[in-house]
């Protein structure tokens, strides 16, 4: 491996090794996700390096250096690489990574649900892609989701590609502030949204965890509330009980689901099993 020159594989450990601070509501730094979207970055897809400037709490300055992202999302042709960069009260930008004009960014300006698209991780482990799923049933929303790794959803978000981004992650778990952090100033930036899923702000003044907020939501802003709503309604939702008439004869297992889904109920919550008698 080469190493740059007049260090050597020692000194750049060491250096590494002096990235371990903690964060908290006072203080300035830096946090950094080098690479963004590991599995993404394997499969040649979408992944992302990350930079956050963070001053009392508070994110100042975000960068998010996408290599694989499109120019044009709609153009599958299109060239990609793109370097986001958002400044507090300055606006959001894009540029190429061949050419060093900058443009301002947006989100989207839709208010009609119907319309709107959403983004989510590649992996289900991530956040629950059936409760997304339902989310979308209740917002009226039929577009395909939008799924990626890493922090690049954000910039979709800014930029306009899609309507709303969901983390729905396991209660319990603490999102990391190097995850969020640069993605999340630049969709305020570029006029969205960012809350947790309960609608609360995103809280960078505990250490190197948002451990006072479960999941991420992040959309065009005019949305924000129908959406945290949806997802109060499926995550808080009381149990149901259904009434189902299925013919004697019906015996297969796609046939009961199929009457199952037409009781309004999501495929992604349904399982059905044959099981045979002895």
């Amino acid at each position: 491996m080469a190493y740059p020159t007049g260090f050597t594989e020692e000194q750049l450990i060491k250096a590494i090794d002096k990235g371990k601070y903690k964060g908290g509501p006072t203080g300035r730094f830096w946090t950094i996700d080098p690479i963004d979207g590991t599995l993404g970055f394997l499969r040649g897809e979408q992944y992302a390096v990350c930079l956050a400037l963070i001053e009392n709490g508070e994110v100042l300055l975000g960068v998010l250096g996408c290599p694989n992202y499109p120019l044009n999302f709609s153009d599958p042709s299109a060239a990609k690489g793109a370097l986001f960069v958002s400044v507090k009260g300055h606006g959001a930008t894009m540029r190429s990574f061949d050419e060093p004009v900058e443009r301002l960014i947006f989100t989207q300006k839709l208010s009609d649900s119907t319309q709107a698209n959403f983004c989510e991780s590649v992996e289900a482990s991530h956040s629950s892609q059936g409760e997304a799923a339902e989310v979308a049933r209740i917002l009226g929303i039929t577009a395909p989701p939008l799924r990626m790794d890493s922090q690049c959803k954000y910039a979709a978000i800014a930029r306009g590609d899609a309507t709303i981004y969901l983390r729905l992650s396991r209660a319990g778990y603490e999102e990391k502030i190097w995850d969020h952090a640069a993605g999340w100033l630049l969709v305020k930036e570029a006029g969205g949204k960012v809350t947790d899923i309960l609608g609360n702000e995103l809280d960078f003044t505990k250490g190197t965890t948002l451990k006072n907020n479960r999941g991420v939501v992040a959309t065009n802003g005019r949305l924000h509330p129908a959406v945290i709503k949806a997802i109060d309604d499926v995550i808080h939702c009381p149990p149901k009980v259904y009434r189902l008439s299925i013919k004697k004869e019906t015996t297969r297992a796609e046939a009961i689901k199929e009457a199952i889904v037409s009781l309004g109920i999501h495929p992604s919550f349904i399982s059905v099993e044959e099981i045979k008698s002895k």
